[in-house]
């Protein structure tokens, strides 16, 4: 079944997800940066990891800046899929049941790839 939704709606997500993209990968240059600060921190032999009682140790910073990451880079992910269900013009079609992902739920989430019904019995 073929998306229903109208030129206005889908420009009205591309905009969106255009946007989403732009600030994750400005999070992601963000963290590189981050994690590249720590990651020298990590080297510096004179760096003391254990005994700061004010902080958390570099090993739990590493550990925390690296699941941010890592979620940043999923959203990205998650985000330029939706993007090219656009150009491809299979965004709004659930991947599973091929049913129209209702707009309300792609407004709450537009880079659903299923419906509210298959979102709930695969998730």
């Amino acid at each position: 079944m073929a998306a229903t939704m109208t030129p206005a709606q889908l420009e009205r997500f591309e905009a969106r997800l255009l946007a989403e993209r732009a600030d994750a990968r400005q999070r992601l240059a963000e963290f590189d940066d981050a994690m590249s600060a720590v990651r020298a921190a990590r080297s510096d032999a004179t760096a003391d990891d254990e005994h700061d009682p004010e902080g958390p140790t570099m090993t739990q910073e590493w550990s925390q800046r690296t699941a941010v990451l890592a979620d940043v880079r999923s959203e990205l992910a998650d985000v330029e899929r939706a993007l090219g269900r656009i150009a491809d013009g299979s965004y709004g079609v659930c991947g599973n049941c091929g049913r129209r992902i209702a707009v309300a739920r792609l407004d709450a989430r537009p880079t659903a790839e299923l419906c509210i019904d298959c979102a709930r019995r695969l998730g």
